[in-house]
């Protein structure tokens, strides 16, 4: 009788140690969960800060590409820019610096809206070196240093867990702040 009370008592022993075993198995499994939807926000983070590095870039180069409107501050405004229709530049009808840097600051829009979730208010201010003094017109062709900095800030919203949660209240905003010399 007593080995039958044994067998009973280490077959309750091992269930609860199975049931133990499967709580602390699965506690485990929630922290691993946790774990991976951290991963995936952070290289989604990660993601939308290459793409604001790349549009930065890319905006900084079309501005060294128009030296002319980079003098005559066609540059500087508040983003998304949407004033003006894109204009038609072909072969036929090249585009003066004014329409090339009208459709940079169009297309850059487009671009911003295209690849930041939640796009918030973004800028550029150009800033002439004030000791030069430079109508560029004479010398167009020789790309003329432009002797100034251009402050680049764009603001965003990191995605929340939903697709259209983007929280774009001032301080949910995300920034980057770009000094540079074009």
């Amino acid at each position: 009788m007593a080995s039958i009370r044994s067998r009973r008592a280490a077959r309750g022993v091992s269930l609860i140690e199975v049931l133990m075993a499967v709580l602390i198995f699965s506690i485990g499994l929630i922290g691993l969960a946790g774990l991976l939807i951290m991963s995936t926000r952070s290289n989604q983070s990660a993601f939308v800060r290459t793409q604001v590095t790349f549009l930065a870039g890319s905006m900084a180069d079309r501005m060294r590409a128009n030296p002319y409107g980079l003098w005559k501050d066609d540059y500087s405004a508040d983003y998304p820019f949407e004033t003006g229709t894109m204009p038609k530049c072909d072969e036929d009808e090249p585009c003066d610096p004014d329409q090339i840097a009208l459709r940079d600051k169009l297309l850059w829009t487009s671009q911003l809206k295209a690849f930041l979730p939640g796009l918030g208010p973004s800028k550029i201010a150009c800033t002439k070196a004030a000791d030069l003094d430079f109508d560029p017109s004479a010398s167009i062709a020789l790309r003329p240093p432009y002797g100034g900095t251009c402050t680049m800030t764009i603001t965003w919203a990191e995605r929340g867990i939903g697709a259209t949660d983007d929280n774009i209240d001032e301080g949910n905003l995300q920034s980057f702040t770009w000094v540079f010399e074009p």
